[in-house]
């Protein structure tokens, strides 16, 4: 049947992902995302008509998984111990397997190269991500040391350092250790009785 996908989209986009993740956006090609997927590229072409809606399709995917995690680990009644949930579940994702650092910060190190769209998606993406962190810091009790806005700003900032250095030394525990910093530093904990 002509125009029948006979390829699990899931799949397809989960391995697409890898791919953008490993070489970034503008270094992959169609052949490499159909030597990933197992999908000629023909039939890639057929069902996305390009690479950009393809990388499209694959970074909504990664999106919404990003930012229901993000949003379920801000949502803590203890911003301080939410924020730090948040950087556990971004340190997981950054290091579940081989270097892979971050999506959304591979394609914003390529500056405008990928073209407006996915420079779009990912400035609509740190915008949502923003606007989650600062309804955290807004309710934190007590306040962070900086305006939540600003305080939001921050974290964003240390996420895309934080993905880079992951690439650079692939080291869970250090990564760790400095987002706890990160944490003590603006949600400072109580003083000791």
């Amino acid at each position: 049947m002509v125009g029948v996908r006979r390829f699990d989209e899931e799949e397809v986009l989960g391995r697409a992902e890898a791919v953008f993740r490993s070489h970034g956006y503008e270094a992959t090609s169609m052949l490499d995302l159909s030597r990933a997927t197992g999908v000629q590229r023909g039939s890639l072409y057929n069902a996305y008509g390009d690479k950009e809606e393809l990388f499209l399709r694959t970074f909504a995917r990664y999106e919404a998984r990003f930012l229901a995690t993000a949003a379920e680990a801000l949502s803590a009644p203890d911003v301080r111990a939410g924020l730090a949930a948040f950087f556990d579940a971004a340190i997981a994702n950054m290091t579940a397997g081989p270097a892979r650092g971050c999506l959304s910060t591979r394609l914003a190190s390529e500056g405008d190269a990928p073209g407006p769209r996915v420079c779009g998606e990912v400035r609509a993406l740190l915008l949502r991500l923003e606007q989650l962190l600062q309804d955290a810091f807004a309710r934190a009790a007590p306040p962070p040391v900086l305006p939540p806005a600003a305080a939001a700003r921050m974290v964003i900032t240390f996420t895309r350092g934080l993905a880079v250095m992951e690439r650079v030394h692939g080291d869970p525990a250090a990564l760790a250790a400095t987002a706890a910093d990160v944490v003590d530093l603006l949600l400072p904990p109580p003083p000791s009785a």
